[in-house]
């Protein structure tokens, strides 16, 4: 069985590292990708899909990644449910990353930055550190 999602589209907000009480860390940011044209004419929408990245990712991804950023995620759909706080089930469809290519670089910053990825740049998550 496959479950692979492949994006490309721009951060909608700045991204928000958490903690696990374990001490995990994990990010959440949100991709704005368009949708296919409709037919000619028709208005391109944009889809806006939530991403969830891990440990050693979800640190690079907080540190370099902002709003309006181009990036390439690539990983596995999630569906996951939920009790919310009326007390009702929900459920929830994010992607669960585990590769983030940025695509462009952040305003300001310097061609010659080592420690910053760059345009091209994979920022990626061992398969040893998966958190499942």
């Amino acid at each position: 069985m496959l479950n692979r999602v492949i994006l490309i589209g721009r951060l909608a907000q700045d991204p928000e590292l958490r903690y696990t009480p374990q001490g995990t860390p994990v990010c959440s940011f949100t991709l704005a990708v368009q949708r296919p044209r409709g037919g000619e004419g028709v208005e391109r929408e944009p889809d806006f899909i939530p991403i969830v990245t891990w440990q050693k990712l979800a640190e690079t991804c907080n540190s370099y990644l902002s709003k309006g950023r181009l990036v390439a995620v690539e990983g596995r759909l999630q569906i996951r449910s939920y009790e919310a706080r009326d007390g009702g089930r929900r459920r929830a469809a994010e992607v669960v990353a585990q590769d983030v290519r940025f695509l462009d670089r952040a305003p300001g910053s310097q061609a010659s930055d080592p420690a910053a990825p760059g345009f091209g740049q994979e920022a990626s998550l061992p398969e040893d550190d998966l958190p499942f």
